[in-house]
């Protein structure tokens, strides 16, 4: 009778262990729960973490991640509107805004991912098909972006700037689009579209060669552009240069000129001062350095002996 009451009571305490356990639930920071009862919705979803309450055994527990998710399409070809058929790569961020609405209509991540590529994939063809080759492949007419080189940074503003085709948009406006489109598309499966980008762009072989030949004669073209830029550079910078010698020089000849003109001053004013002290002496070492300069071993000079310039040759004067 005892074992059988203890197999009753251990019976009755395991039951009570299930359905409490099966009572109680936790969603931690990156979840997000929906309940259902008997395969319909109850109750608005659950975002925050903790520990909470559920009928066991009637009520499940749906759980959904809350954080940013990846989708990474298939590359597909399409043609541009000037008809070059080329692949092109998307990639996507989303997120789960309305668990609710999310399990409503497509239930799990992988079903909505398969929504995700016909709907991208579908604004992308159109957005493509919409727009030339070059509005695919590049953000700008600029082979030099601002910020890129240091060059920029001392060059003129129109240094960098070709003339590339225009671009009216650009890969990011065209990857703008597409996520204003598609998110539009997507926002009654209750997820939200973060971000959609063009991953990758491949050219078909019949494209290949006409964009490589395209591609050489832009930058051909650009390097033309940018040699004449430098040498009108080179130009202005050597004419200041020019500029700048020619001030230097005229600055340096004006000081040598002053300094020369005081020097001269000065040796003219040593010679005043000794000429008259011995105006005598001033004459005769004149008359020798005149000697120096003008008579040699071959020279002749026929000259009367009451010549001044023979008279220290023919001896001292008499009235010294």
């Amino acid at each position: 009778m005892k074992n059988t009451i203890s197999m009753i009571v251990g019976i009755i305490i395991l039951l009570v262990v299930l359905v409490v356990s099966g009572a109680f639930y936790t969603i931690d920071e990156t979840q997000q729960v929906v309940l259902t009862q008997f395969g319909k919705l109850v109750g608005q979803p659950r975002t925050e973490a903790g520990l909470y309450f559920k009928i066991p055994f009637i009520q499940t527990v749906n759980y959904f991640d809350k954080r940013i998710l990846d989708w990474d399409g298939s590359a597909n070809q399409m043609p541009t509107r000037e008809k070059r058929l080329i692949w092109v790569d998307t990639t996507a961020r989303w997120r789960i805004a309305d668990a609710l609405k999310f399990m409503k209509r497509v239930g799990t991540e992988p079903n909505v991912q398969s929504r995700f590529d016909d709907i991208i994939d579908a604004k992308t063809r159109e957005a493509i098909s919409s727009h030339v080759l070059v509005e695919a492949i590049r953000n700008s007419n600029r082979l030099i972006e601002e910020g890129d080189t240091e060059i920029l940074e001392t060059a003129s503003e129109e240094f960098g700037k070709t003339a590339l085709a225009p671009i009216e948009k650009g890969r990011a406006a065209l990857s703008a689009m597409i996520l204003e489109k598609a998110a539009e598309a997507v926002k009654d499966y209750g997820v939200e579209l973060v971000d959609v980008k063009i991953k990758r762009i491949n050219y078909v072989m019949e494209v290949q060669s006409k964009v490589y030949e395209r591609m050489i004669s832009e930058r051909k073209r650009a390097a033309e552009q940018f040699r004449s830029e430098g040498q009108g550079k080179k130009a202005e910078i050597e004419g200041q240069r020019a500029k700048e010698l020619q001030q230097i020089q005229a600055e340096a000849y004006r000081t040598a000129q002053e300094i020369k003109g005081k020097a001269d001053a000065e040796a003219i004013k040593i010679y005043a001062d000794a000429y008259n002290k011995d105006p005598e002496f001033y004459s005769f070492m004149k008359t020798l350095e005149t000697y120096r300069k003008t008579i040699n071993n071959q020279t002749t000079l026929m000259l009367t002996t009451d010549n001044d310039f023979y008279r220290y040759l023919n001896g001292v004067p008499v009235d010294m």
